[in-house]
């Protein structure tokens, strides 16, 4: 009698083995940021507030401005920086909501525990933090383009002028906007990573972009005026409403000079919650 002996199978070739790729996590937190709520909800209401403060200004402005000036006799060029203001004046609050949506994609992973989870299928830590950084940045982009364009179009259908997309400054101004909402929702990402906290991130983002601006302002010294200029929100508001302008007309850094001011509030945001992150536990 023979006995057959069943073949010892590898556990190497009985199991497939799998890699973790950049791609992968991307994909994974583009599924979790479009299934959050508050999302969906953060994006409307930018949108919202671009499209009706472009109408409240627009209608403003045509109306007179309370009888101090008459936009129809104004010269083409005026008319068109006015447009541009309308367009872009809804920035100065979508600034505040994506500040608060950076904050809670990742505190809202704290506050659940999925963090744990998120940072066991990515034991290296920064390229979970990069992914979210990278999904945040484009979503928020499209998001600010799509509501500066429909802002735009507003402004011009109140004013009546023709559409001017073409225009290199044009184009620049609304994608400036665009960039600016995306490094603040960046921005604010790093400041709830090392924080950890919703509550807290959302704090110090809105005290940051609203409230330090106004304390220094209080302040009656030299040295507190010439920082202004320098702020996340003074900054980020001049590099894109003062594409086309003089460097004679401009308080302080230019538009590009004005980018690489917000580039380095970013960047010391995004690697201080680097080292907290792989430091620190979930």
């Amino acid at each position: 009698m023979t006995t057959i002996t069943p073949t010892a199978t590898h556990p190497a070739q009985g199991a497939r083995s799998t890699r973790l790729t950049f791609g992968g996590v991307l994909s994974s937190e583009w599924i979790k940021l479009r299934s959050l709520r508050s999302t969906v909800w953060s994006y409307l209401i930018v949108i919202a507030i671009s499209l009706g403060m472009a109408l409240l200004m627009s209608l403003s402005m045509v109306n007179g401005m309370g009888g101090g000036m008459d936009i129809d006799g104004a010269p083409v060029e005026q008319q068109h920086e006015l447009v541009m203001q309308a367009s872009t004046f809804g920035v100065y609050f979508g600034q505040l909501v994506v500040g608060v949506l950076g904050v809670l994609v990742i505190s809202g992973e704290y506050t659940t525990g999925m963090i744990r989870s998120t940072l066991t299928a990515v034991p290296q830590r920064l390229p979970a933090l990069a992914a979210k950084g990278v999904v945040l940045f484009v979503a928020t982009f499209v998001i600010g383009m799509l509501a500066n364009l429909g802002a735009y179009l507003t402004a011009t259908i109140v004013f009546g002028t023709d559409l001017e997309l073409l225009d290199a400054d044009t184009l620049l101004t609304l994608a400036g906007g665009a960039l600016y909402l995306a490094l603040v929702a960046v921005f604010a990402l790093g400041v709830g990573t090392i924080i950890r906290s919703s509550a807290g991130g959302i704090a110090a983002v809105l005290g940051l972009l609203l409230l330090l601006p106004t304390v220094l302002q209080l302040i009656p010294a030299d040295w507190a005026h010439d920082a202004i200029p320098y702020l996340l929100s003074s900054s980020g508001m001049t590099m894109f409403m003062a594409i086309g302008a003089e460097d004679s007309a401009i308080v302080g850094p230019n538009a590009w000079q004005s980018l690489l001011v917000v580039l380095a509030w970013v960047g010391v945001s995004i690697a201080g919650a680097s080292v907290l992150l792989k430091r620190r536990d979930a």
